[in-house]
């Protein structure tokens, strides 16, 4: 009967398949955008919802990223000595120890010495030449004992990272700073694996003692310290299960944000080259909202799988009775404008998607 085929063909709408899934990742950006996490592509969400493996970098992202120096221990020069050569030579890097020790500097009121060259070297310090040809370092340990020789490394309490400054071949002294940990940065890695998150890790470049202070306070594991950015990219490359989440905040992170299935900014210094690189952005500077736009994407990627059933099912079920030659070719035209509606306001509830964030952070 072609009348009553006309009829089934005018309810056998795919539109709720075609309507449902942009409006519902839409919500979703919307609704994360509300947590003050900017995602770039409604398609992050969808892998964000997916995510088993997660990598972070510890300084401005685990951490505060405002330290304080706590302690000097002098060595071929004096403790103010030491301070005033550090600032001199932070003064041209980005990295969030420079402030720090800058600032501690000028609450001395120390006179700095004049550079003449100063050359930031990713991931190791910063190599400064002052006015009078003196070549001075401030960084890892490595580095300097790249200028040195073999040197002795304080014991370091937890949240404590050390900055260590050679003048030619001599350890001039290591300068203490605090780092506090994030408030939320325990359980918002709690949250993760409750999410489904199988493997953690922390990829840092500070050193080792430093870095499984804070995973261990922190609930991390799988610590991988003094790395560069090139050895980030591999071993995010590398982590298993995928997708794989990697989180930082430098400039030294951009390149492993790029490499991650999803990548995530924290606001901080750097960020702006970061957020280049990332897929999403953080912008309120807090730890917590990883977890909470995890939880925005899983929500966004079932309110969508719904409201497509949802639709599949109506017009499934008003093919039948078309079929049967109980529904008039307008009757059904209405009702497959009522369907497309159903879809669209069931995908609408992304827009809402961040308000269970809160019974996800008490679930914890």
């Amino acid at each position: 009967d072609p009348v009553r085929f006309a009829e089934v063909l005018v309810v056998a709408t795919p539109c709720p398949l075609l309507i449902a899934t942009p409006v519902a990742f839409m919500g979703g950006m919307s609704s994360a955008a509300k947590l003050n996490v900017i995602i770039k592509d409604g398609g992050v969400l969808e892998v964000l919802a997916r995510v088993r493996s997660a990598a972070f970098d510890k300084t401005g992202t685990l951490t505060q990223g405002k330290a304080d120096v706590v302690d000097i221990h002098p060595s071929s020069r004096t403790a103010t000595e030491t301070l005033r050569l550090a600032a001199a030579a932070e003064q041209y890097s980005v990295h969030v120890f420079a402030d720090p020790i800058v600032a501690a500097a000028r609450a001395q009121q120390l006179e700095l010495p004049a550079v003449t060259n100063a050359d930031e070297v990713a991931t190791n310090g910063v190599l400064a030449i002052l006015a009078e040809g003196t070549v001075v370092r401030v960084g890892k340990p490595t580095f300097i004992e790249e200028a040195t020789g073999p040197i002795d490394r304080p014991v370091l309490a937890a949240g404590e990272t050390a900055v260590y400054v050679s003048v030619g071949e001599e350890l001039a002294g290591v300068i203490i700073l605090s780092d506090p940990i994030r408030e939320q940065a325990a359980a918002t890695v709690s949250r993760l694996r409750r999410a489904g998150v199988a493997e953690i890790a922390m990829v840092t470049g500070d050193v080792a003692p430093t870095a499984k202070s804070v995973a261990h306070a922190i609930g991390i594991d799988t610590v991988h310290a003094e790395t560069t950015p090139q050895t980030k990219v591999e071993i995010v490359q590398g982590m298993r299960p995928r997708p794989v989440l990697m989180v930082g905040d430098g400039i030294n992170d951009a390149p492993v944000l790029a490499a991650a299935d999803v990548g995530i900014a924290m606001a901080g210094r750097g960020a702006t080259v970061a957020s280049e690189s990332a897929a999403a952005v953080i912008t309120s500077n807090d730890i917590a909202r990883v977890a909470d736009v995890a939880y925005v994407s899983r929500r966004t990627v079932q309110i969508a799988l719904q409201s497509i059933w949802m639709g599949i099912i109506i017009s499934v079920g008003l093919m039948l009775v078309a079929a049967f030659g109980y529904l008039p070719a307008v009757v059904g035209a209405l009702l497959q404008e009522i369907v497309d509606l159903v879809a669209i306001v069931s995908a609408l509830r992304a827009l809402r998607a961040h308000t269970g964030t809160k019974r996800d952070r008490v679930r914890r």
